[in-house]
């Protein structure tokens, strides 16, 4: 039970204290200051889109093999 608080309170703080998470290469951060502020903040978007779903797939992974490593 306590290992459980203490998961939970580690993700509300991860998912509550984050900073903007602009990821560019030295190329699209050219590209993107030659385009304007609007199509630089999709371009942001865009590639913080694209991280995510990776991200996500390896987060279920974790969990499933948590789960199966603790029964």
């Amino acid at each position: 039970m306590r290992n459980r608080i203490k998961y939970l309170a580690t993700a509300i703080c991860l998912l509550t204290v984050t900073t903007n998470a602009w990821s560019q290469c030295s190329i699209c951060t050219k590209t993107a200051q030659q385009l304007g502020e609007g199509p630089a903040s999709g371009m942001n978007s865009g590639i913080i889109y694209l991280a995510f779903v990776p991200l996500l797939i390896i987060g279920i992974i974790a969990y499933k093999w948590y789960r199966n490593q603790k029964a």
